[in-house]
Order: C-alpha cells, then sequence, then structure tokens
C-alpha cells in the first residue's frame, strides 16, 4: 500500500497536538507558598517603613475586615488605622512573623495562623494572628484579619 506524504504529516500533526493538549500550559502552583510569599513581602516592607507597599497584601476593598483594638472596614480605613498606630519609623519596629499554619478551606480560601513580634527600642509588642486569603484579580491577599 503506497502512503500519501500528506496523511503522515496529518498523522504526525495529530499526534502533536495530543501532546500539546495533555501538558498543563503553566506549571501548578502551591497556594500555601504563594500565601508565605506575600507575608514575606509585606515584613520586608514594614521592616523598610513602607506601609503602601505592606498593604499591597490586602484586598484593596470597601470589604475588607480588619479586627484588632477595634473593627475596621475597608483597605483604606486598615491603612489609616496602621498610620495612626505606627506614625515613625521607630514606632514601626521591626516585623517578625512567626507562620504556624497555612491551611486550605472551602471555597477557595485559605486560612493563616500566627504570631507577630515587633522589636522596638523600649518594647517588644507580640500576639497572635488570623487571616484569611482569597486570590483576588490572580493574587493572593488577605480578605480577613483579626490580630490581637
Amino acid at each position: 500500500m503506497k502512503h500519501h506524504p500528506y496523511l503522515l504529516k496529518g498523522i504526525t500533526a495529530v499526534f502533536c497536538l495530543a501532546a500539546c493538549i495533555t501538558r498543563p500550559a503553566q506549571p501548578l502552583t502551591d497556594p500555601a507558598a504563594e500565601i508565605r510569599s506575600v507575608l514575606a513581602r509585606q515584613q520586608e516592607a514594614w521592616n523598610a517603613g513602607d506601609l503602601e507597599a505592606f498593604m499591597a497584601g490586602y484586598w484593596k476593598s470597601d470589604s475588607l475586615q480588619f479586627i484588632g483594638s477595634s473593627i475596621r472596614h475597608g483597605w483604606q480605613q486598615t491603612l489609616d488605622g496602621y498610620k495612626r498606630g505606627y506614625p515613625t519609623r521607630e514606632a514601626m519596629g521591626t516585623l517578625q512573623f512567626d507562620i504556624w499554619q497555612v491551611v486550605s478551606l472551602e471555597g477557595g480560601a485559605w486560612l493563616v495562623s500566627g504570631r507577630y513580634t515587633l522589636v522596638r527600642t523600649a518594647d517588644q509588642p507580640t500576639g497572635p494572628f488570623t487571616l484569611i486569603f482569597q486570590k483576588k484579580d490572580g493574587q493572593w491577599v488577605v480578605v480577613y484579619d483579626h490580630t490581637c
């Protein structure tokens, strides 16, 4: 039987296409590692005295909820609270996170718990925190923060 050259090329094209379709378009991601990376960037921004860069780890929405000494709703109100509470570089100190767990929740959300410590000349405030992360516009961000 005589093989037609176009038939052989067509069969080769089908196998190549099948191989491309079965491979993932991009590498699989690790949400826990991505979330830890967000926290590392926040720690670096804080330690550089850059509250706006620190806030890049939060959902820029009026639906953001922050619970500390009071309840704040919204990204801007949270930033304003940080600016009032930490008006100088000395007041900010050096931030250290101790992450206890990063676990998946229903609906694509992730729970992070840990302890923060601010190392300052006069004191070292510390306390536990609970964060809920969700992916918004392709980025992992804090949508809920309860820090004691």
